[in-house]
């Protein structure tokens, strides 16, 4: 678990976080291990490892918003909560007193072999968050590679995949902390589908224009 200025960041693995500061944000919730009540849920798209219907189920309450990439809402319908919003890219929205925006979040040069498209196209209109919760900004990047829309965002905190196959490598996650400049690196994307800690220690050690925080995962 880090804390930073009050805002409390947990891990579970993937792309799964928890922030909280006087409410709860559950972020792409995959393979958590018990019920875990959210006042707000964050989807970036449609793949099932980051919009996994039994896992939203697990935090998911009639108190809850849930706020996902357009892809995602119409298959979020046996899902029980109080709403459901749609968040475009460079949409911006506050919910609970938690202010969001969609940044773009797609592959440049990760192609699908059997499709020969990129995994994560940008017409699919796949998100990440900025999240500005007491004071402070965290951009959770969704599955994507480094793209123009991501230069001097200047989060405090950045959540970053590092994983390559389907997202940025180690590398390329160490060059898009110097576009986008947070104040704290967190790695993520390795140890579920793909990737692995070695990964995630690679892209500590490249790191040099921020302080890096490589989370265990609990949970």
């Amino acid at each position: 678990m880090l804390e930073y200025n009050g805002v409390k960041i947990r891990w579970f693995g993937h792309d799964s976080f928890l922030f909280e500061k006087g409410v709860r944000v559950v972020a792409d919730p995959y393979k958590i291990a018990g019920p875990l009540e959210a006042d707000l849920v964050l989807v970036s798209h449609n793949h099932f490892d980051h919009m996994s219907i039994e896992d939203l189920q697990k935090v998911a309450s009639d108190k809850t918003t849930i706020v996902a990439a357009q892809e995602c809402i119409e298959k979020l319908g046996d899902v029980k909560c109080k709403e459901k919003k749609a968040l475009l890219p460079g949409q911006e929205m506050s919910v609970n007193g938690v202010r969001l925006k969609g940044v773009p979040a797609y592959n440049i040069d990760k192609i699908n072999p059997d499709t020969k498209r990129p995994f994560h196209p940008k017409d699919d209109k796949k998100i990440g968050f900025l999240i500005e919760m007491g004071g402070t900004t965290i951009y959770h990047t969704g599955d994507s590679d480094l793209v123009p829309e991501m230069e001097n965002l200047r989060p405090d905190v950045l959540l970053v995949p590092v994983s390559g196959t389907y997202v940025m490598t180690a590398s390329e996650a160490a060059r898009a902390v110097g576009v986008i400049r947070p104040k704290v690196a967190i790695p993520m994307h390795y140890g579920s589908i793909v990737g692995s800690e070695r990964d995630a220690k690679e892209f500590s050690e490249a790191v040099r224009d921020c302080k890096v925080h490589v989370l265990s995962r609990e949970s």
